[in-house]
C-alpha cells in the first residue's frame, strides 16, 4: 500500500490518502480533518513510525518514505523499493538493520530543523498586543498580513520616506485591496493607549477629501498605520524640481477646494474637533481622478467642541507652523489655517515655503507674494508652469487668501468655514488695503512709507522664521 499524510499550515487541514502500490495517488483523500497543529509543536520533537498487531501474528514493513516541508514531497520510485522480507526468513532484513536507524536519525534531524524554523518564524511575526487593544480588534491588522501584502517591505514597494517613517505599497492577500502602510518607530510610553485610541477615532473619519485610515498594527519597536492607496501619489511631486507632469490651474484649484473642504469637516463637521497639525503638499495625495485627499494623520489631535486644546510637544514641519504654536506648543484650528496658507501658496506658486537651493535660496514664499501684491501685480507670483491658461480671478483669490490667512493674530484669521465660502464665491472677499506687518508678522493696521514698511516686513519675517526653526530643532520635528 501507499500512504500520503499532508498538512496545510495555511488552511490548518490534514489529509490522509491511501492507495494500492501500483495505483496513482487518488484525487480524494481517505480522511480530511481541519485542525491546527501549531499548539502541538514543541521546541524539541521526535518523529517516527509505530504499529500494532491483532490476534493474528503479522509483520508491518516500511519499504520507503519521502518527507518534505513547505512543498511537495518527492515521489517514490517503486521499482527501486526493496522487496518484502521473507516470512520466517533466517536473516533480518537490511531495511530493519540499516534502513530504519538511518531513517530514524534523519527524521529526528528534520524534525529538530522544522521546530527551529517554526520558532524563528513565530518570533519574526511576533506582535505587541495588550488587553486594552482587544476593543479595537476590527481595525488592528496582523503584522504577518501586512508583511505578505508588501512583499516583506521590499525596497521596490517603497512609495516615499518622511521624517516619521517610510510608506510602502501593498495588496492585502485576502481581499486584494491596495493599501499604503506607514512604518513609524516608537518607544513604549505610558500614553500609547491614548494614542491608539485617537488613531482608532480618526479611523472613523469619512470624507471624500480625506485619505481613509483603515487601521494599525503594533510590533516590537514600531507602529504601522494602514491607509487606502492613492495611485497618483503626493501633490508635491507635481510642483517642485522640474516635474515630469504638472497640473493645470483647473486641477490645482479643484485640489485646493477639496483640501479646504476636508479641513472644514475636521474642524467643524465631525463629532470632535480634529487638528491635523501637518497640512502640506506632500501630505495631500491624489486619487485616480486627481482629487486632492488630505492624509497622514499620525500627528493629528482631537478635542471636544467648545473646549480648549491641551498644550503638547511642538510637532509638525518647519515653515508650516504658526508663530503662536512654536511659542505655546498648542495646536488649534487656527494653526491648521496657518499651515493651509503655506499649502495654498505652494500650489499656486509652485514653490516651497522657503527655497532651500538655487538662485532663490532663502526666499520666503509669503514675502514674495506680499511684495508682488505691494507692487500691484500679485499674479506675478503664480507658478510659471501654469502659462497663460489660467482664470486670473481664481489665482488672485488664492494668493490673497494666502496673505489673509497669514495674519499674526489667530483670532483674525478666517475659519475653514469662511475659507470654503471664499473659494466657492459664497461671500465677498475682504479688503486687504490695510494689510501691514509688525514684529509678530502680518497684521491689519495703517502704516506709512511703503519702502520702509517693505524693509521692516522682510526683516521681521526672517526673524520670526528663525525663532520657529530654532524652537523646532530643539524640541520637535
Amino acid at each position: 500500500m501507499q500512504l500520503w499524510v499532508e498538512y496545510d499550515g495555511t488552511h490548518k487541514q490534514i489529509n490522509v490518502t491511501l492507495a494500492p502500490i501500483n495505483v496513482d495517488k487518488p484525487h480524494a483523500p481517505l480522511i480530511s480533518l481541519n485542525h491546527d497543529l501549531a499548539p502541538i509543536l514543541n521546541k524539541t520533537m521526535y518523529v517516527g513510525f509505530s504499529s500494532s498487531t491483532g490476534s493474528v501474528p503479522t509483520s508491518h514493513c516500511i519499504l520507503g518514505w519521502s518527507f518534505k516541508m513547505n512543498g511537495q514531497a518527492q515521489e517514490l520510485v517503486l521499482s527501486q523499493l526493496p522487496k518484502l522480507p521473507r516470512v520466517g526468513g533466517k536473516k533480518m532484513s537490511k531495511l530493519l538493520t540499516i534502513g530504519v536507524p538511518v531513517v530514524s536519525v534523519s527524521l529526528i534531524f528534520l524534525a529538530i530543523s522544522g521546530v527551529i524554523y517554526a520558532i524563528r518564524r513565530k518570533r519574526k511575526f511576533a506582535e505587541l498586543l495588550e488587553d486594552w487593544e482587544l476593543e479595537y480588534g476590527p481595525q488592528r491588522f496582523k503584522y504577518k498580513e501586512l508583511y505578505i501584502a508588501t512583499e516583506g517591505f521590499r525596497e521596490k514597494e517603497l512609495l516615499r520616506r518622511g521624517g516619521f517613517g517610510k510608506v510602502y505599497k501593498g495588496i492585502l492577500p485576502a481581499s486584494k485591496t491596495e493599501i499604503a502602510v506607514k512604518r513609524i518607530s516608537h518607544e513604549s510610553r505610558q500614553g500609547m493607549k491614548e494614542f491608539v485610541a485617537e488613531i482608532m477615532s480618526i479611523g472613523r473619519l469619512r470624507h471624500r477629501n480625506l485619505v481613509p485610515l483603515l487601521g494599525y498594527c503594533r510590533r516590537k519597536g514600531e507602529l504601522l498605520l494602514v491607509y487606502d492607496y492613492m495611485p497618483n501619489g503626493s501633490l508635491d511631486k507635481y510642483l517642485y524640481n522640474q516635474p515630469t507632469a504638472t497640473l493645470n490651474w483647473g486641477q490645482r484649484f479643484k485640489v485646493i477646494r477639496g483640501v479646504a473642504s476636508g479641513l472644514f469637516y475636521l474642524h467643524e463637521e465631525w463629532e470632535q474637533v480634529v487638528v491635523h497639525r501637518d497640512v502640506k503638499a506632500s501630505n495631500v495625495l491624489l486619487d485616480r481622478e486627481l482629487n486632492g485627499r488630505l492624509g497622514d494623520f499620525g500627528l493629528a489631535r482631537l478635542y471636544d467642541h467648545g473646549t480648549d486644546p491641551q498644550t503638547t510637544h511642538i510637532v509638525g514641519t518647519v515653515r508650516y507652523l504658526a508663530t503662536e504654536q512654536a511659542r505655546s506648543g498648542k495646536a488649534t484650528t487656527s494653526t491648521d489655517v496657518f499651515s493651509f496658507v503655506a499649502f495654498l501658496l505652494e500650489v499656486a506658486c509652485g514653490r516651497r515655503p522657503i527655497e532651500t537651493q538655487g538662485p532663490l535660496q532663502g526666499v520666503i514664499l509669503v514675502d514674495w507674494v506680499f511684495s508682488c501684491w505691494k507692487k500691484g501685480n500679485i499674479l506675478e507670483a503664480r507658478d510659471g508652469n501654469l502659462g497663460t491658461e489660467i482664470i486670473s480671478k481664481e489665482v488672485e483669490l488664492v494668493l490673497k487668501l494666502g496673505l489673509l490667512c497669514s495674519h499674526s493674530e489667530p483670532s483674525d484669521r478666517p475659519s475653514m468655514r469662511q475659507v470654503v465660502q471664499y473659494l466657492e464665491g459664497d461671500i465677498a472677499f475682504p479688503e486687504l488695503s490695510f494689510l501691514g506687518h509688525s514684529s509678530s508678522g502680518l497684521t491689519f493696521a495703517p502704516h506709512e512709507g511703503s519702502d520702509d514698511f517693505a524693509k521692516s516686513y522682510q526683516s521681521s519675517s526672517f526673524t520670526g522664521l528663525s525663532y520657529v526653526e530654532s524652537t523646532l530643532l530643539s524640541g520637535g520635528r
